[in-house]
């Protein structure tokens, strides 16, 4: 009989240690290892009998390779994040924070799939088959022909679905909940989770049907579990959103079969998740026009141009260490953006406490929102409100130049598209030019401070708090 042995797992990158620590050495995680059971072989290493490996056929290089087959899912907005569909064997891995939507969505991708004529297999570890029914029943999907069941076993779950034709889609849900017998350990653990990806991964590959796992994500927003998961799955899926925002994201993290930089959007309904074919004039929709401290950023998000309102407030603060509070953007650009304004536009807010905000709910990753995040905040210091029918884009340097920014000819057409008429954008972008509206480019960033300034109804330099010296 097998004997069993104790070891020490981290449970955030899947490092053994040989004894417990608080800190681990591989990942630096505190207090993330824990003791686990392993089965060890009843025959020593030294009297196993190792056995005789067999050759397989190798391919040549430069031979013809088809495209991968795919399968759509009847939904454009996953399609576009998917490249295109589900490619047949591969393996997705959905993340997203608790309540955010990835069962309903994984519902109606099953529902739309088995309404097409495929076979679809829904097995969760979370919930009852009851449960599932409901939640079914609310999105109007009962008469989808959807296979449910409630299981964790991953054996008892590829037996099921090796028997009679290969489904064309099987969703787990979730990959923490599953066991296999082969692991001698709690499900959720980092051995647990790791055996029942690999058992499903290698039913994937040998049936051909594509299976998504889906993934319990940890306070920071990452996906539970050892990371080694991440790397034998063949796309990795987040689905971002606030839950009191009806808007979310669905972003590609990984793919090896399409790109890396598409988004998805969806709003929560009533009715379930509902495809936002215009992205842009959504996140407009509740704009405050004629408020200071609002810019809207023509961005990119892959192949795709966004619209979004960014939204600052700078507050004088009694405070000996002034507030820096961001949402939806990168805390660090904006700490550089508050910098340049000081040492190279003579703006001063030290004194002042700053709350960054991207409307809608979506997270602004891009440099070219550089410009539009600079004029918000001066206008919100000085008061002044930006154009109504303007936009702005540009990335910032640390010398106070503006540079060009990609795909500027794209998103000067989606501004265009939603009445639009002035563009605020770097000097290299003076040559994509687009009819209908006016471009307006600046070299450095004193350039714009100087114009919103203008404007202001009592002074840049009051609204700071400062003396004229100079």
């Amino acid at each position: 009989m097998a004997k069993s042995r104790a070891t020490f797992i981290c449970q955030a990158c899947g490092a053994v240690a040989p004894r417990w620590q608080g800190k681990c050495d591989a990942c630096g995680a505190w207090n993330t290892i824990i003791e686990e059971t392993v089965a060890a072989a009843a025959v020593p290493a030294a009297q196993r009998t190792r056995r005789k490996g067999r050759s397989i056929q190798l391919e040549p290089l430069g031979g013809s390779s088809e495209e991968a087959p795919r399968i759509a899912s009847g939904i454009a907005e996953f399609d576009r994040v998917t490249g295109g569909g589900f490619v047949r064997g591969s393996v997705l891995l959905l993340g997203g924070d608790p309540g955010i939507g990835k069962s309903t969505l994984l519902i109606e991708v099953a529902a739309k799939l088995a309404n097409a004529g495929r076979r679809v297999v829904y097995v969760s570890g979370e919930e009852a088959v009851e449960q599932v029914r409901m939640r079914a029943e609310r999105l109007a999907l009962a008469k989808a022909p959807v296979e449910l069941a409630a299981e964790t076993n991953v054996e008892d779950i590829v037996a099921t679905l090796s028997e009679g034709t290969a489904p064309a889609l099987v969703v787990i849900d979730s990959i923490q909940t599953m066991w296999t017998e082969t692991v001698e350990s709690a499900p959720g653990t980092v051995t647990q989770v790791r055996g029942a990806a690999q058992a499903l991964l290698r039913y994937a590959k040998k049936s051909g049907a594509t299976v998504v796992l889906v993934g319990h994500v940890t306070k920071d927003g990452q996906i539970a579990g050892p990371r080694v998961v991440e790397h034998m799955v063949d796309a990795v899926l987040s689905f971002e959103g606030e839950g009191s925002q009806q808007f979310r994201v669905l972003r590609a993290l990984k793919n090896r079969f399409g790109p890396t930089d598409e988004i998805g959007v969806f709003e929560m309904t009533g009715g379930g998740l509902a495809e936002v074919e215009n992205p842009s004039a959504l996140f407009l929709s509740e704009r405050d026009l004629g408020s200071p401290g609002t810019a809207v950023f023509a961005g990119i998000e892959g192949t795709r141009p966004l619209l979004v309102e960014i939204q600052a407030l700078v507050a004088p603060t009694a405070l000996g260490t002034p507030r820096r509070a961001v949402v939806g953007a990168d805390s660090s650009r904006l700490s550089m953006i508050l910098a340049v304004l000081e040492a190279r536009c003579g703006v001063r807010l030290s004194g002042h406490d700053v709350y960054l905000n991207v409307a809608g709910g979506l997270r602004i990753v891009e440099p070219a929102a550089d410009l539009a995040v600079a004029a918000a905040l001066v206008s919100s210091l000085s008061g002044a409100a930006l154009p109504q029918d303007a936009v702005y884009f540009g990335e910032i340097s640390l010398t106070g130049a503006v540079r060009a920014v990609p795909q500027a000819q794209a998103r000067l057409k989606e501004a265009v598209k939603l009445g639009f008429t002035r563009a605020v954008l770097p000097e290299g972008g003076r040559g994509e030019g687009v009819e209908g509206i006016a471009l307006s480019p600046v070299a450095a960033l004193d350039r714009l401070v100087a114009d919103i300034a203008a404007r202001s109804p009592r002074g840049l330099r009051a609204a700071a708090g400062r003396e004229d010296n100079r």
